[in-house]
């Protein structure tokens, strides 16, 4: 029996989740990958995680909390080094639910109603005449 990395079958379909955020290409440096697991924005099928060699494998979900978004992923696979863009997508089923329509309330217009904020400058000279300071 061999001590440390196993080199069982279960060994080949499993990757550190650093490691397979980088090459899903979720973030960009595995550095960065390493710090966003190590900060608690990462979940590994529901249960937070906080140390980047935890093992993800095929058939997990992955929830990030990344850039003011969650996303939610499946892992579909394992790849043995980074790729091009297409090839990070085969990596991931992507779960994350499509944003909810928030109603906007429309712009204030530009007017004003009379008699509310600043006296515009016609308003001024109306006041200036009624006080008697308009010959100064």
């Amino acid at each position: 029996m061999t001590r440390g990395n196993q080199t069982g079958g279960d060994a080949e379909h499993r990757q550190r989740i650093d490691k397979w955020l980088w090459h899903a290409r979720v973030v960009k440096t595995r550095s960065a990958a390493a710090a966003l697991v190590s900060s608690g924005h990462v979940r590994l099928n529901g249960a937070r995680i906080d140390q980047p060699s935890k093992p993800v494998k095929p058939g997990d979900v992955v929830t990030i909390a990344l850039d003011r978004r969650v996303r939610v992923l499946k892992v579909g696979g394992i790849a043995e080094r980074r790729g091009s863009a297409d090839d990070a997508r085969v990596l991931y089923e992507d779960l994350t639910p499509a944003p909810a329509e928030t109603k906007r309330a429309p712009p204030a217009s530009a007017g004003r109603e009379p008699g509310s904020g600043r006296p515009t400058k016609q308003e001024r000279r109306v006041m200036a005449r009624f006080t008697g300071r308009d010959n100064q």
